[in-house]
């Protein structure tokens, strides 16, 4: 098997929450750095990755900026989803002590769920390109008023103490992931799946009313609905889709025929099996 078939990449750093969902989802292949998701994408195009796991949302942060102007032009598809817990610890240098500690450093989503622990604290957030970079960074400095946002497994990659265990500001912290690939798999038939598509409406009144009326009439769920300027128009505006279901079953294709009145693009990005994952809570 050729040894880009054995890897995943992803963006992050050993010990980032990317790296322990490909761990999670996928533990017999190797993980594979990125510096950022263009270069964990790049890594699949040219065949130095089999897939590439990439962070769309969060349960408390919620989307990640720029992925979804990402996704269109990746010229890869989506075969699947993975939803990560994720579990924030302070990390530090030892002799450090939740009193000494001033600044915290992490990735702004990860900032961003546990900004009521930090305000408790007093203690001032500090961006940094990725969560498992930031305890990287504060280990090799030994400043011991710095600490980062991160997760277990960064503090002992880097020799770093939890001062402070599961600082997230809500329980149900979760990431949800995009597997991607260079062709699809199509999954198994009767299984629940989810597609992924692009619009861009015609500039008309109500047309996004309309478009959508004929995943109302058939009964189609749409789990996600996002929309962000193009071109730098304010009127030319592109919506990220997820839609329960395939687009070859008789209803969504049924569906599919208003958005076409409407909308003069459209993009599929990948069907791929619902994570169970989604069913919790129902």
């Amino acid at each position: 098997m050729p040894s880009h078939m054995s890897r995943i990449a992803f963006q992050g750093e050993i010990g980032s929450y990317s790296h322990l969902a490909c761990k999670a989802r996928f533990p017999r292949l190797t993980p594979l750095p990125s510096a950022t998701f263009d270069d964990a994408i790049a890594a699949v195009h040219d065949s130095k990755a089999k897939l590439a796991m990439i962070a769309v949302d969060n349960s408390v942060a919620g989307r990640v900026a720029d992925v979804h102007h990402l996704l269109p032009g990746t010229g890869l598809t989506i075969v699947g989803e993975h939803f990560q817990p994720v579990h924030h610890h302070l990390l530090a240098v030892k002799g450090a002590t939740l009193k000494s500690i001033k600044t915290a450093e992490s990735h702004v989503h990860a900032l961003s769920q546990v900004r009521k622990f930090l305000r408790k604290h007093k203690i001032k957030a500090v961006v940094a390109l990725d969560t498992a970079g930031a305890a990287r960074d504060v280990a090799a400095r030994g400043d011991k008023t710095v600490a980062a946002v991160a997760s277990a497994i960064a503090g002992k990659t880097y020799g770093l103490k939890s001062i402070a265990a599961d600082i997230e500001d809500e329980a149900h912290n979760t990431t949800r992931f995009l597997i991607m690939a260079k062709t699809s798999a199509k999954p198994k038939s009767g299984m629940p799946c989810v597609t992924s598509m692009i619009f861009r409406l015609k500039s008309v009144p109500a047309a996004l009313y309309k478009a959508l009326g004929g995943f109302a009439t058939s009964g189609i769920n749409l789990t996600k609905l996002e929309s962000y300027m193009i071109g730098g128009f304010f009127k030319t505006v592109e919506f990220y889709a997820e839609v329960e279901g395939r687009p070859d079953e008789p209803k969504f294709k049924h569906a599919l025929m208003d958005l076409k009145l409407y909308s003069d693009r459209i993009a599929f990005l990948g069907t791929y099996p619902v994570d169970p994952f989604r069913f919790k809570g129902r």
